[in-house]
């Protein structure tokens, strides 16, 4: 008996040093682990991607996206929902994040995006431009948007302001795929999108592009959240994001440079 307790003694330290509480001696994250990725929707066909590279290059991790309107997510975030990683799809929404104090670091802008519209395939209600588009929106042309506190929202009141007109909306959504999607699925004439989810959606739809979306550039940034659970693994992603193969995939999707 006196034995056992000599040597049950003597590999207690031995567990902890391999890193029995879930991380190895180095302080990295040890084991099977799950990084959860809260990131804007337009970024799910390049963060899939990504996610299934890093998950080759990381063994034992598992990506968890959870994709929406930037807005939405910080809001899930500070609510508790738990995170690791959190990818906007502008700086003020990161912004905002930083300032109710749930992200870890400084955030890195990675890639930049601008609007475009996009319509019924073959472009039936011959839209030609952002003044054309407000112009028939406020007639039989069904015309669709992101909401003011999203992102693309945000983004398509500056190409308004810019272009002097109002487009007359028969909705305003909380994700720029639901704006894509209401086009795609015939609900709606025209809409105001990403150039990244007008190329993603390929012959579904006709692109329109107009001079003033230069005028609303978006800057995606990333970070770390403080609530991670692997902090190690949560800043290693960010760099593989904001590194050269991330900008490349990104790039491939319709991305500029940040």
């Amino acid at each position: 008996m006196r034995s056992r307790c000599v040597l049950a003694c003597l590999a207690l330290p031995l567990l902890v040093a391999c890193g029995g509480s879930g991380q190895a001696a180095d302080g990295t994250a040890g084991g099977d682990q799950t990084l959860t990725v809260f990131a804007a929707a337009s970024l799910n066909t390049s963060f899939t991607q990504l996610g299934q590279e890093f998950e080759q290059q990381h063994p034992g991790v598992s990506v968890s996206f959870s994709f929406g309107g930037s807005s939405d997510l910080v809001a899930q975030l500070t609510q508790g929902a738990p995170g690791d990683v959190f990818a906007s799809a502008n700086e003020p929404t990161m912004a905002k994040a930083v300032e109710a104090g749930i992200v870890s670091g400084q955030p890195r802008p990675f890639a930049s995006n601008t609007l475009t519209i996009v319509t019924a395939p073959g472009n039936p209600k011959k839209i030609t431009d952002l003044q054309n588009l407000a112009q028939q929106s406020a007639g039989d042309v069904k015309a669709v948007v992101c909401a003011a506190p999203v992102p693309c929202g945000a983004a398509t009141e500056t190409v308004e302001k810019a272009a002097g007109v109002t487009i007359t909306a028969v909705s305003e959504e909380q994700a720029v795929t639901d704006v894509l999607g209401k086009v795609t699925s015939g609900q709606a004439d025209a809409g105001l999108v990403y150039l990244t989810d007008a190329r993603g959606a390929g012959d579904q739809v006709t692109q329109v592009d107009f001079p003033e979306s230069s005028a609303a550039v978006n800057r995606y940034p990333i970070a770390a959240l403080t609530s991670a659970k692997n902090p190690t693994t949560a800043t290693q992603f960010v760099d593989f994001i904001a590194g050269e193969r991330g900008r490349a995939v990104l790039s491939q999707t319709g991305f500029a440079a940040p």
